[in-house]
């Protein structure tokens, strides 16, 4: 084995020094001179060698002349292309070149000598042979010089592709155009220009309609914080990673100030990114424009809507009532399962599905101000072509707004989104349609990319016959040495997996699988309590591959393992922002135990005391947590009540961000169990229990929102729903009416509200603050304890109230 690597290195060698630039290698073009496809040594090299330029492979016998990074070195298709000439026009393998022309003109041409590309730099000239020299720059910008050098006659930089270099003007004329896929570079169907108001915008351009999407086209340019006092119409992105807009758009990249390489890109699922990388790593993202990928347009077809999970990603599923164009690509977007309703014969009765926080972008008819739900339904179903409407709320005009939809584009749904989406559906089957849009199925796999074929065919080569029997030949060696490296593997991994009983393994779900022995031996046999609940005890642990931990000792109960792996299956599927990250478990005999990440700053009840969490810092706890408990109730697919909603159980991070934990075997249910569900016992912390417990009433998501008000009552005023009313008749519901009758009492009617604001908040915390804040947090609270569970809005609407109010500070 040893002789036959020797061997198989020395080939590898031959082959590698065979590759390497040749003398044919330079920096500069001369003027008479040429670079061939059929060479692959013809490339230009920056004086640092960070770029290359040179034939770039796009496909089957289809290439284009390209612009790459090349420190660290790159093999094949795996370069990262800055720049192309002909991106949608690309030339044959065999007899293509690019060449300089004593004239001045820069031209590529085809295998029949068919000009593809060229500068005509001569026609725009005075003198008759001014050209030297094409120069590629360590900037990435390649140069056509006079004789001197110091006068660019053209420049790759004037004509971008899809990616803005530092220190290059992305200005009027420069526009940079989004690429159709990973591996198609043709032109895509994204923009990033400056429109007729100077302003820097994002377009999309499809092949049957186009629409701005960014800046938010909903907004005026200087709610955006742009402005079109300029005329200048130029933006660049420097060396440190500080952009800059004549629009006063402006951001430095997360990285700002290291010396690294970085390109502004705009890439083909239609965001603008910054990526970075140091010396010999991996390009990372840096800043991105969108930050919810759904809002950009053209992501999925007609009458299909875009959603976004942490854990799925970004898919299209159709609109209820619609079906899959076609089921391999669907940017074709869905067809009506129904007949139209502009038929003359038909005479279908219409009803209307209600989808709330979704949205679909543009095609309002005839919009309406100052409406009722029932004047715009009446409104949309006297028009036969009305898709459905959107239904909105005008905060500025205290009123809702009726949008009747035309066309079903650019749909999104999502827990920040505003209004909602009534579809015009046929009114016998309207019960059929009562499906949530986030579960239906995606599509089996996304849309293949189309790989650039020319149908163009030549004689092959055999200059290099001998080079390729010595690479068959090594080729079975190794091919031997790979066989012999995953038999020995085999047998490696087969008897690891004999120590599952011994030791620990990876669950199907990601998650570590721990020994009773280990978690005892990580936590110093359960010595360091750092809380407790009615479901167990948690302890501080320390272990080898994750550093510190939090397990939690769940009381012993009467659960099978299977039962236990289902649920904590489901858990895995959690994956949010706001919830707390599950690590591992263990199953042994009648211990169960879960293994959480570990949390620097505890829980907010330890924390509600001191002088650490300022106002600002209470008001991003409450709209953290309020989008966790929204993920859990509304955004996966199981139904996850947590039922014990408390300052204990959100845990706050190094950067007081909160995490809402101990939601883990509180009640699970697939959704279409949700009106059959049933509850064996009163689950909760007395003082936060909502009066559906004590009353023996059906118990939904709504228990969660009556605890999350009392948390924000206690946030606000630092009094405990508990704190003196030990002794108070009525039990748990009553405990919560006093603090909130006592607020409601304080926030009376003809008081001034800086007076009982500064009478209930939370007196250990001196300082400014602001008012508005408050009054919404308090506002907030009272709604979510209303005695009526149906009077208590969700979740989602928390949140939505939180983030508008949050949006208009000023």
């Amino acid at each position: 084995m040893r002789n036959s690597s020797f061997l198989l290195m020395l080939v590898l060698s031959i082959i590698h020094l065979s590759s390497q630039p040749s003398s044919a290698t330079r920096a500069t073009l001369r003027i008479g001179n040429s670079l061939s496809v059929d060479n692959p040594d013809d490339v230009l090299i920056s004086n640092s060698s960070v770029f290359s330029a040179g034939f770039y492979p796009v496909g089957r016998n289809a290439y284009c002349f390209a612009i790459w990074y090349s420190n660290p070195p790159c093999v094949g298709q795996n370069c990262t292309i800055v720049w192309m000439a002909n991106r949608n026009e690309p030339v044959n393998g065999r007899f293509s070149k690019l060449s300089l022309k004593k004239n001045g003109d820069l031209i590529l041409t085809d295998a029949r000598d068919a000009i593809v590309w060229a500068t005509y730099t001569a026609s725009l000239l005075r003198s008759k042979t001014p050209v030297h020299q094409l120069q590629l720059e360590d900037s990435g910008n390649l140069v056509l010089l006079d004789r001197e050098g110091n006068v660019p006659l053209w420049q790759s930089f004037d004509y971008p592709t899809n990616v803005l270099l530092p220190e290059q003007n992305l200005t009027r004329n420069t526009p940079l155009v989004s690429s159709q896929g990973n591996r198609n570079f043709s032109s895509g169907y994204y923009k990033l220009y400056f429109d007729n108001d100077n302003v820097l915008r994002l377009l999309f351009n499809g092949p049957f309609i186009s629409s701005v999407y960014w800046p938010d086209p909903g907004q005026v340019s200087w709610e955006a914080r742009r402005t079109t006092y300029n005329d200048s119409r130029v933006a660049v992105l420097d060396s440190l990673g500080n952009f800059t807009s004549s629009d006063d758009l402006k951001f430095l990249t997360s990285d700002f100030g290291k010396k690294t390489q970085r390109m502004l890109k705009v890439d083909h699922d239609g965001n603008v990114r910054v990526y970075s990388r140091k010396k010999k790593g991996k390009w990372f993202v840096t800043w991105q424009a969108i930050s919810e990928s759904c809002t950009i347009h053209g992501i999925c077809g007609p009458n299909s809507i875009c959603s976004y999970s942490p854990n799925k990603g970004r898919r299209c599923s159709c609109a209820p009532g619609y079906v899959w164009n076609n089921d391999t690509d669907w940017t074709q977007g869905c067809v009506p399962k129904f007949k139209s309703f502009c038929n003359e014969s038909s005479d279908t009765k219409v009803g209307f599905l209600h989808l709330p926080h979704h949205d679909f972008y543009g095609y309002d008819k005839d919009y309406s101000e100052n409406t009722t739900l029932v004047a715009c339904k009446k409104k949309c179903a006297d028009l036969c072509n009305c898709k459905g409407f959107a239904y909105r709320f005008n905060q500025d005009k205290g009123s809702f707004d009726c949008f009747p939809k035309m066309r079903l584009l650019n749909g999104y749904s999502s827990v920040s989104s505003s209004g909602s989406i009534y579809l015009k559906l046929p009114q016998a089957n309207l019960s059929h349609y009562q499906i949530r849009t986030k579960e239906f199925n995606p599509l089996p796999c996304p849309p293949k990319v189309q790989e650039v074929v020319l149908q163009r065919t030549y004689l092959k080569s055999h200059a290099n016959s001998t080079l390729r029997i010595l690479l068959i030949f090594a080729s079975g060696l190794a091919g031997a040495e790979i066989v012999v490296v995953f038999l020995t593997w085999s047998l490696i991994r087969t008897d690891s997996n004999r120590r599952h009983a011994k030791g620990y393994h990876l669950a199907a779900n990601r998650f570590t699988r721990f020994t009773y022995a280990e978690l005892k031996k990580a936590t110093r046999n359960f010595s360091k309590e750092i809380g407790r609940g009615s479901g167990g005890i948690v302890y501080k642990g320390v272990l080898p591959d994750h550093g510190e931990v939090a397990v939690k000792r769940l009381n012993e109960v009467n659960q099978g393992e299977e039962e236990f792996l289902t649920e904590v299956r489901t858990i895995g599927n959690l994956n949010h922002m706001n919830l707390i990250v599950m690590w591992g478990y263990c199953v042994e005999g009648k211990h169960r135990l879960l293994v959480y990440e570990f949390m620097d700053h505890g829980s907010l009840a330890e924390n509600l005391s001191s002088d650490q969490l300022d106002w600002t810092k209470r008001y991003e706890i409450a709209v953290g947590s309020a989008k966790g408990l929204a993920y859990l109730h509304e955004e996966c697919l199981e139904w996850v009540l947590h039922c014990d909603v408390k300052p204990h159980n959100i845990l706050l991070d190094s950067n007081y961000q909160p995490k809402v934990a101990d939601f883990g075997l509180s009640k699970i249910l697939k959704r279409e169990g949700l009106k059959n569900s049933s509850f064996s016992r009163i689950r909760g912390t007395r003082g936060y229990m909502a009066p559906e417990w004590v009353y023996n009433m059906p118990i939904t998501s709504k228990v969660d929102v009556y605890s999350y008000g009392i948390v924000l009552l206690e946030m606000v005023t630092g009094r405990s729903p508990t704190e003196g009313l030990a002794n108070t008749e009525g039990g748990d519901e009553n405990e919560s009416k006093l603090l909130a009758s006592w607020v409601r009492e304080k926030k009376r009617t003809g008081v001034p509200m800086e007076t009982w604001i500064k009478e209930i908040v939370d007196p250990r915390l001196t300082g400014e603050f602001d008012v508005r804040k408050i009054e919404v947090l308090v506002t907030v609270a009272l709604q979510c304890v209303e005695g009526d569970r149906n009077a208590r809005p969700t979740m989602s609407q928390v949140v939505e109230m939180l983030l508008r109010h949050e949006s208009e500070d000023p």
